[in-house]
């Protein structure tokens, strides 16, 4: 299966992000939800962890199904949080006994309650090294346009993430609204003599209010654009809301595209509808090997 790193080598990649589903009827609709956007023809998706890993089975599972069914390849999260090093090394075996090449390595959020999780590493540039050293993986990190938020500064954030970037094959980011901290981000990378490909990422929180958004927005230090979040406040029903979700998602991932980014990784909710109309709007088609075209 082909590796991350080549397929953005080749060309703008779409990529979809999926989380690993609870119930069982949940994972019917994971199934459906893949089934339903393998015509748009992916370069890679990737499946997350719960939190402390809590769904890491489930995860790994997914991502073995995905990576040996359909013509694109899954990446697999890996976290710090709770994890032993023999809890890392077991995962990797199996992952690369079945032929999953892709992973993301990422520190992963500690407890709510600020109760020491355990396990052998603290950050994700520990876990990045374990990773590279134990085979032909494709591994991306993490970014955040908009600073990491338990970063102490600016410069501390983007120092931290060029070093781990100088390992790494790629980053996805963090969802953001604003496309000047993308492309600030990316200067202050290049400042540092960092040109490893970072992907921007799109969110398709399709939300029946605003708690929601801004829950997820708090978590990651990202800013709401207050016009949002008036629409979402004043939206009749889930099909404005998915709506104002996708026009919102168009007009930035149109503007990153125009700024030269190397893909656009979307944010799914394991819902497919929203995803095929932000591609459709965007005008985008599968490439035949090198990637997507407008």
């Amino acid at each position: 299966m082909a590796k991350v790193r080549d397929l953005i080598a080749a060309g703008p990649t779409l990529s979809f992000e999926f989380f690993p589903p609870k119930t069982d009827e949940a994972e019917r609709t994971l199934e459906k939800t893949v089934a339903e956007l393998a015509p748009l023809a992916p370069s890679f998706v990737d499946v997350t962890y719960g939190a402390l890993g809590s769904t890491r089975e489930r995860t790994r599972d997914i991502v073995v199904r995905i990576n040996r069914d359909q013509q694109f390849p899954a990446v697999a999260h890996l976290t710090c949080v709770g994890h032993t090093r023999a809890d890392i090394d077991a995962l990797l075996a199996e992952y690369a006994a079945n032929g999953v090449g892709n992973l993301l390595a990422l520190g992963g959020d500690p407890p709510a309650d600020g109760s020491d999780p355990g396990g052998d590493f603290a950050y994700a540039s520990e876990l990045l090294e374990v990773v590279k050293a134990s085979g032909d993986f494709s591994v991306g990190v993490a970014a955040h346009p908009e600073l990491h938020p338990r970063s102490p500064d600016r410069e501390s954030d983007r120092r931290h993430l060029a070093a781990k970037l100088e390992t790494a094959d790629f980053a996805l980011t963090q969802f953001f609204y604003y496309p000047e901290d993308h492309f600030r981000m990316m200067d202050e990378l290049a400042a540092l003599g960092c040109d490893t490909p970072v992907i921007p990422g799109i969110m398709l929180w399709v939300f029946a209010g605003v708690a929601g958004l801004e829950r997820m927005a708090t978590m990651n230090g990202s800013r709401l654009p207050p016009g949002l979040m008036e629409a979402i406040d004043r939206a009749e029903g889930p099909d404005e809301v998915r709506r104002i979700a996708v026009d919102t998602a168009t007009e930035l991932a149109a503007q990153l595209l125009d700024g030269g980014v190397p893909g656009l990784h979307v944010y799914t909710l394991n819902r497919s509808q929203a995803a095929i109309e932000l591609v459709e709007n965007l005008g985008l088609r599968p490439g035949q090997g090198d990637g997507i075209h407008q």
